[in-house]
């Protein structure tokens, strides 16, 4: 089943619980396989008592459907302080944050970058580092995460 089968399956039961699906990730190791669902609440954030209603809801749904070939691990998390931006509006979710970035394909000799997150274009994320500015597609970027910022109380 392809990953935006399992996003229609699971995607209405996450909503209807005032929650959004923010990815998901399905990989196998031998016969079993493991799906990652990551939810996010955008006023508050998700908890663990989101979590697990997240996980007694698409586990039905799972069940009725026998989406997948073999056995699998369903794992229902938040994204965490360093959660990973996929879409378009991820990005523009998190403008004014640091962000760290690694390309497909280098871009003016590299692939790591790290700066403030200056906005999105079109279908280009914007990156500032210090003075300097760039626009990658999205297509581009293989991962994107924002870097987690800890303020300090004064001396």
């Amino acid at each position: 089943m392809r990953q935006a089968d399992i996003v229609e399956l699971i995607q209405p039961s996450i909503e209807s619980l005032g929650l959004v699906l923010w990815n998901l990730e399905y990989s196998t190791r031998g016969h079993k396989g493991l799906l990652r669902v990551f939810i996010d609440q955008p006023e508050r954030g998700a908890n663990i008592d989101d979590c697990e209603k997240v996980s007694r809801e698409i586990s039905a749904v799972l069940d009725a459907s026998d989406p997948f070939s073999s056995a699998y691990t369903l794992e229902v998390s938040t994204p965490g302080l360093d959660r990973g931006l996929f879409e378009l509006d991820h990005f523009r979710q998190f403008v004014g944050y640091q962000v760290k970035l690694r390309l497909r394909t280098p871009w003016e000799g590299r692939k790591n970058f790290n700066g403030l997150l200056a906005g999105v274009e079109g279908e280009d994320v914007v990156v500032r580092q210090e003075e300097e500015e760039f626009l990658f597609p999205l297509d581009l970027i293989d991962k994107a995460n924002l870097v987690p910022q800890f303020e300090t109380k004064g001396k």
